[in-house]
């Protein structure tokens, strides 16, 4: 029988170093690459098609959430194993929202995650378990019935360009300044904090920002260089 064809995103090199000592100790499991950032896993996915993916969470240029939607979208037959430092059931219903196949925290011990690699190679579903009957009951009803699938937007991911304009809020960018780096109309740029303000549940930019860079979502030096924060003061978190 042919081995399990394993793809690694994470970029802790430490820390991808040891998932390959025991995804390659496991003996039918071949890891065929190890991948730091989230748009070089979307363009190695294309390429290589492996059998299953362990996706960190908190990554450069798109975190991991996204990254799974995006290659779940194209890929539907790879499995995507989420791994976070971050570890809440709210995520774990983005995870199971962007199509992933099972969730960990990363201190999941080595015997789970290869029964997992090897099952989810097989087909089978993990997040129901992952998640668990404590978990699931100490949920509402509303994101219980997220979890096996209601058609509930709470949860839906943000897509790519709001995943980008949070990061550009995270820096102190106004609306303005995000439409000009983007080659987009101010107005394009509130209507996707209007739908990220909803996705979110949350009251303004700073409160959105705040939210995905606590779960790693996204990341202060994503963007490269921007506009100095002294600049655009307070007008940045206005818009």
């Amino acid at each position: 029988m042919a081995p399990i064809r394993v793809m690694i995103v994470d970029d802790h090199p430490v820390f991808r170093e040891g998932l390959v000592r025991v995804m390659e100790g496991a003996g039918d499991i071949n890891v065929i690459l190890e991948v730091a950032d989230g748009e070089e896993a979307l363009v190695k996915a294309r390429e290589l098609r492996p059998d299953v993916i362990l996706m960190d969470v908190n990554l450069p240029s798109i975190n991991g959430i996204q990254a799974t939607r995006e290659i779940k979208a194209i890929l539907p037959r790879v499995q995507v194993i989420v791994l976070t430092a971050y570890h809440d059931d709210e995520q774990l219903l983005q995870a199971e929202r962007a199509g992933a196949a099972a969730y960990f925290p990363k201190y999941v011990t080595p015997a789970e995650l290869v029964a997992a690699v090897r099952r989810v190679s097989e087909g089978e579903q993990l997040l129901g378990e992952n998640l668990g009957a404590r978990g699931l009951a100490g949920l509402s009803q509303s994101d219980a019935a997220d979890v096996l699938g209601a058609d509930d937007e709470k949860f839906v991911p943000l897509s790519a360009r709001e995943m980008e304009i949070l990061q550009f809020v995270a820096r102190g960018f106004s609306n303005k300044e995000i439409a000009t780096e983007l080659s987009i109309s101010r107005q394009t740029v509130k209507n996707h904090m209007t739908a990220i303000l909803r996705k979110l549940t949350v009251e303004d930019r700073t409160q959105a920002a705040l939210y995905a860079l606590r779960r790693g979502w996204i990341r202060l030096q994503d963007t490269g260089d921007g506009p100095c924060p002294a600049r655009s003061g307070s007008s940045a978190m206005q818009g």
